[in-house]
């Protein structure tokens, strides 16, 4: 029994990494038919719709009350706002490829605002791999920018800011994670982000004089296969996977299983896709895995949660 309480936070992990490595490829090909915008509302309408219909159906249970719910309200401001928000244009502006290699920083971002909110101190050797992953993200963007890839410099700063607020969301998630179950989170989440995204989507629309046009995207099959597979595999399997695998493991080792979607986002990219694969592609993945797993293995052991008295909020 202890064993499966020890493995299967840690499979939880592995599977999400593996279903948001292949999220790049879908988002990818459901740009290529909708907007943004239209793609976001649709997926996480979906993602909301389903998680409704298993509440109004007792499947799942979730509730609120006397719960602080500004907090929550911050940490779907992270995710899914924010961050599909700047990971949509970011894919957009950029190859598949690269955008599951900027995923890998997460780890290192959230091991530096870990050591901030918990007063925990890094290491030198842990700071020495630390920097050599920013070196490597450095190195690939610059070669992809400087004309042998598809990834502009706006690409780059956006999945930047992906990376820092999937960070945040994985800090927040784990201190939240006393306080709320991985379902609530995980639906006030996919509430939050259908609500804002179909109102930025249907005003887009008007604006533009085509609210005729709003389920047009649903003709083509291909996104139809997309939107089922982030609405309902990519958001909210994926999503109450990794929100259960925060509530067991420390967010600094929960997040350092993303470098597996960075190789599986690569290998989607460069098969499906035909992205090009380069050499500084190979070198700088190295870097960045090689500086992802020392930040873990050398981290320090600490496996408080952030402090109640630091409220965000």
């Amino acid at each position: 029994m202890n064993y499966n309480k020890n493995i299967l936070p840690y499979a939880s992990a592995t599977t999400t990494s593996i279903i948001f490595g292949l999220s790049f490829l879908f988002s990818k090909k459901a740009l290529d038919i909708a907007s943004p915008f239209s793609l976001l509302s649709f997926r996480f309408l979906t993602a909301f719709t389903i998680m409704s219909l298993l509440i109004i159906f007792k499947v799942i249970t979730v509730n609120y009350k006397n719960k602080s719910i500004k907090n929550l309200f911050f940490l779907a401001l992270m995710q899914p706002v924010i961050y599909f928000i700047f990971e949509t244009y970011g894919i957009k502006n950029s190859s598949s490829s690269f955008a599951g290699i900027m995923i890998a920083l997460v780890p290192i971002i959230v091991t530096v605002l870990a050591s901030y909110f918990l007063k925990e101190k890094f290491s030198i050797t842990q700071l020495a791999f630390i920097i050599l992953s920013v070196i490597g993200v450095s190195f690939i963007a610059f070669m992809d920018t400087k004309g042998s890839g598809n990834t502009s410099s706006l690409g780059v700063i956006l999945l930047i800011i992906t990376v820092m607020s999937a960070a945040i969301f994985n800090i927040l998630s784990r201190k939240l994670s006393s306080s709320f179950t991985p379902i609530e989170i995980t639906y006030f989440m996919m509430g939050l982000g259908a609500l804002f995204f179909n109102i930025v989507s249907i005003s887009e629309h008007l604006i533009l004089g085509t609210l005729e046009n709003y389920f047009l995207p649903l003709k083509s099959k291909d996104f139809i296969i997309s939107i089922f597979y982030l609405g309902i595999i990519s958001s909210v399997i994926a999503f109450l996977l990794l929100n259960f695998t925060l509530s067991k493991i420390e967010a600094s080792k929960s997040t350092v299983f993303s470098n597996l979607s960075t190789i599986v986002s690569i290998a989607a990219g460069v098969i499906v896709l035909n992205e090009g694969f380069k050499y500084y592609h190979i070198v700088g993945s190295i870097m960045i895995l090689v500086g992802v797993w020392g930040t873990s293995k050398f981290g320090n052991s600490n496996k408080k949660i952030i402090p109640k008295e630091i409220e965000l909020l």
